[in-house]
């Protein structure tokens, strides 16, 4: 058997249903009422999880299906949280281990943690939303367990959510004969994710923890949701503060290209109707839109549930009592040089690059080329570090700017530590070993991080999530030396560098972190 058969293997039995408890068999210091039922738990060395708790009334299935999601009502039974639930129906591909697990239509579930050796009372909640392009990934992933987060971090409560992904999550629907009835299918996996934190807050209170003090984090596609869901005029009072890793409004198509998108996708399923779709199995249409609408079935500034200019809604402060901690790490695009391999990834980065350049003026592109012309290396070099500006760093930079315009409080980050794996460097997802601490998951590492490294940055994510502020006092630093992480500002542009063994406070003119003359101008375009 190979390793990635011993891996789906592991994966699929995380998987299990969790059944209706009839009698009075369980244990009752486990079990948790909530709205739609009570919910018993496991326990380990301290340690609570609650799996697979149903967020939503009705599973997305069915009648369901391209629908938004039912809200969830009261019940009065008492059910297992034993095991995960399923995975979102994505295409099988090497570079996300969450389409190993089991997978389903059948997916809106959410996992808590929570530690009882500490008995802190209202424990901040803190909320973490998944990446994967939003075409893939799941909770189930080993990566994300919170196992260790909570162990070590015993005064907040950790929560993950899953949501619909891909063709079945952020499809327009609305242009078809049969279309009106489906309003919202181009941002449902955005409206999961809004359902989810309204089960936290009106839920979580029950597991200790504070449902006044909620910090949503993600990274990639989860970094995009962390930064549209406050915008979204019914998170108010769900969230108050977010930390975005490596994501961003970028990843947001317009109308337009959303329209598009879902043209391709049916002319290839042969359907041209809702209706139609709705009979073609969903695998079907998950592993179609994986693999023709890669990096294009995305949220859509629809002016509907999103904004139509998500960065400019911040600039006018519409999210400004939002506290944010963001950032980016120094080679983003190493994951998808090495994923692709670096003749992969120069072809298909090349062709979307000359894509966009066709619909920009020339005065743009000519920005663009001069970049790249700067670029010391080869066609491959330029490339990366294009993509690096324009899909990641210079985004974020944006954001932190606009939202300190606003009035808002911001926390900006540079993570410069590198993997041990050929060509990622410091790549897209690097950071996530440290913030979860899983050292026995090395996919997106090679190797595991110093430990103290890891603890420190868990420990500023959490102090964060607790009062706003990352910095740590020497009693508080697993380092023991006090560290200071100033809040942003559009003069010294302070950011935290995350070194491996040298984590400390610069600015991003000594670093020079984003071409402000070149690449900053091109995120009005969004999507490259």
């Amino acid at each position: 058997m190979s390793e990635i058969d011993d891996y789906k293997k592991m994966m699929q039995a995380r998987y299990g249903e969790n059944k209706r408890i009839t009698d009075s068999h369980y244990d009752q210091s486990l079990a948790v009422k909530c709205v739609n039922g009570t919910f018993v738990g496991k326990k380990t060395d301290g340690i609570i999880a609650f799996k697979g708790i149903p967020f939503v009334g009705e599973q997305p299935v069915g009648k369901n299906r391209f629908k938004k999601p039912v809200p969830f009502g009261k019940d009065e039974g008492i059910y297992e949280a034993y095991h995960f639930g399923k995975g979102a129906l994505q295409p099988e591909t090497p570079d996300d281990r969450g389409a190993l697990a089991v997978l389903g239509e059948d997916c809106l579930y959410l996992n808590i943690w929570k530690n009882t050796s500490d008995t802190t009372e209202k424990k901040p909640v803190m909320v973490w939303i998944h990446g994967g392009g939003f075409t893939q990934g799941s909770t189930v992933n080993p990566l994300y367990d919170g196992f260790n987060f909570v162990r070590d971090n015993g005064d907040v409560i950790l929560v993950t959510i899953a949501y619909r992904l891909g063709g079945l999550g952020f499809l327009h629907l609305s242009h078809l004969p049969d279309g009106k009835d489906y309003p919202d299918a181009q941002n449902l996996g955005i409206l999961d994710q809004l359902m989810a934190l309204r089960w936290v807050h009106e839920n979580i209170a029950a597991f200790g923890g504070d449902p006044e003090n909620v910090t949503i984090f993600g990274e990639s596609a989860g970094g995009a949701s962390v930064s549209l869901l406050p915008l979204i005029p019914e998170t108010r009072g769900y969230i108050r503060r977010v930390i975005a890793q490596s994501g961003t409004p970028v990843f947001t198509s317009s109308t337009e290209e959303a329209i598009a998108a879902a043209n391709e996708l049916l002319e290839t399923l042969n359907c041209k109707t809702v209706a139609e779709l709705c009979a073609c199995p969903a695998d079907k249409i998950a592993t179609t839109a994986g693999t023709i609408l890669a990096l294009r079935d995305w949220p859509e500034r629809d002016g509907h549930i999103l904004p139509l200019d998500p960065y400019d809604a911040y600039l006018k402060g519409e999210a400004k009592e939002i506290d944010i901690l963001e950032g980016c790490n120094k080679d983003e695009m190493g994951q998808f040089a090495y994923f692709m391999t670096p003749e992969g990834f120069t072809e298909y980065f090349t062709a979307r690059y000359n894509y966009r350049f066709s619909t920009m003026p020339p005065e743009d592109v000519e920005m663009a080329k001069v970049f790249m012309g700067n670029t010391l290396g080869n066609r491959f070099h330029k490339i990366f570090k294009f993509g690096d500006q324009v899909f990641f760093i210079a985004p974020v930079f944006r954001m932190s700017e606009n939202h300190t315009a606003a009035g808002g409080r911001t926390y900006h980050y540079f993570f410069r530590v590198e993997t041990s794996i050929p060509y990622f460097l410091s790549g897209h997802a690097a950071e996530l070993p440290a913030v979860f601490n899983n050292p026995q998951d090395t996919f997106f590492s090679g190797r595991p991080y110093n430990d103290t490294f890891n603890h420190t940055v868990q420990r500023m994510w959490v102090n964060f999530a607790k009062k706003g502020d990352p910095s740590l006092t020497a009693e508080e630093s697993p380092t023991g030396k006090a560290i200071q992480w100033d809040l942003y500002n559009a003069d010294t542009k302070p950011v935290m560098v995350f070194d491996e063994f040298n984590i400390h406070q610069s600015v991003e003119g000594d670093y020079g972190i984003v071409d402000w003359e070149k690449t900053y101008p091109l995120t009005k375009y969004f999507i490259f």
